[in-house]
């Protein structure tokens, strides 16, 4: 048995009648990130791929959802989006007790750091500039012709969201915070008009995507919150980058971005509308707050997940303990919104 008791046997016959090529023998080694859907690399005879399952144990009945992920990887792959190809999807849970799926090992590195120590000015500026272009790419999409017209629900994406994680959190919820209090409140009855439905990727930010050695963007991961809705909800939530402070994770207010070769604010509203043709608002501070609440309950899943024993980040525990700053975060920018 290895990786969080996972069957090796049943998993091997497994992946040798459904993943074409594989042959063992092989060892999974578990990777420290993907906290909400336990994630491996497998190291095999026939080559490396990677493996994701949904958590054991009792969950959420809406979280989790791996084999909506493999669907949306699966459209997006051939239409030469930057994703891991797709191999295989279990979703048989009797096999390791749970279901998964398999794809590629995409070759390259994210990076937490949203100053990117490790590049010069040309090269961060190329990146971003990449990290953009590609959020665009997405959003340009039509869901219809990819097969994925029925991935997400109608009507207002905000809507649907903030009630989502509003029952989320009700589900999770292990102290009284009032900012989230507030914010529940808020929220419904300030929601934005939407223009236009995009495949939305729901996570979107510098450490979920991969750049190969000299800059190059190689692969978006971690596609657990895939929707339809909003594409300024994508778009604002990477935009938060810039207004969260520096302090070595991806937050940049505070740097010299000039000096450094990174776009501002602005430079990146104005690129990704051009190449979107999503209208940016001037005042992003209403999707702030929305998306820092949505954080929040993401957190806020994490950490009830550290008291039911079932978390499996190793610093779970630690980023539990982000939820009451991040719920305080939100509603400043919902004050500014004008709450």
């Amino acid at each position: 048995m290895s990786g969080d008791d996972i069957d090796d046997i049943a998993l091997g016959r497994w992946l040798e009648a459904n993943v074409e090529g594989f042959a063992g023998p092989f060892e999974l080694r578990k990777f420290p990130s993907g906290q909400s859907n336990p994630t491996y690399r497998i190291v095999a005879a026939s080559g490396e791929y990677v493996l994701r399952r949904k958590p054991f144990g009792p969950l959420l009945p809406s979280a989790h959802a791996v084999d909506r992920e493999y669907r949306l990887i699966a459209a997006l792959y051939p239409l030469d989006f930057p994703v891991p190809e797709p191999l295989a999807l279990c979703d048989d849970p009797e096999v390791i007790g749970t279901i998964f799926y398999v794809m590629e090992l995409a070759r390259g590195r994210s990076y937490a750091d949203g100053a990117l120590p490790d590049f010069d000015s040309d090269t961060r500026r190329r990146m971003y500039e990449q990290l953009i272009d590609t959020l665009a790419h997405l959003h340009a999409i039509d869901p219809d012709r990819a097969g994925l017209g029925d991935f997400g629900k109608p009507g207002n994406y905000f809507e649907r969201q903030v009630m989502r994680w509003t029952r989320q959190y009700r589900d999770s919820e292990t102290d009284y915070l009032p900012e989230m209090e507030r914010l529940i409140a808020f929220l419904p009855e300030t929601t934005p008009k939407q223009s236009r439905t995009s495949i939305v990727h729901g996570d979107y930010r510098i450490d979920n995507v991969l750049f190969d050695g000299d800059g190059t963007l190689a692969a978006v991961l971690d596609w657990e919150l895939a929707t339809l809705g909003d594409p300024l909800a994508d778009f604002s939530y990477l935009a938060m980058q810039w207004a969260m402070p520096a302090d070595g994770g991806a937050g940049l207010a505070g740097l010299d971005l000039a000096a450094l070769g990174i776009p501002n604010l602005r430079d990146i509203a104005e690129r990704y509308s051009e190449r979107s043709g999503v209208p940016v608002a001037g005042q992003l501070d209403w999707y702030f707050a929305y998306n820092l609440f949505l954080l929040a309950g993401i957190v806020q899943g994490i950490k009830k997940r550290v008291i039911d024993g079932t978390a499996s980040h190793s610093s779970a525990a630690e980023m539990a303990k982000r939820v009451p700053m991040l719920a305080q975060a939100a509603w400043r920018f919902a004050e500014r919104a004008g709450a």
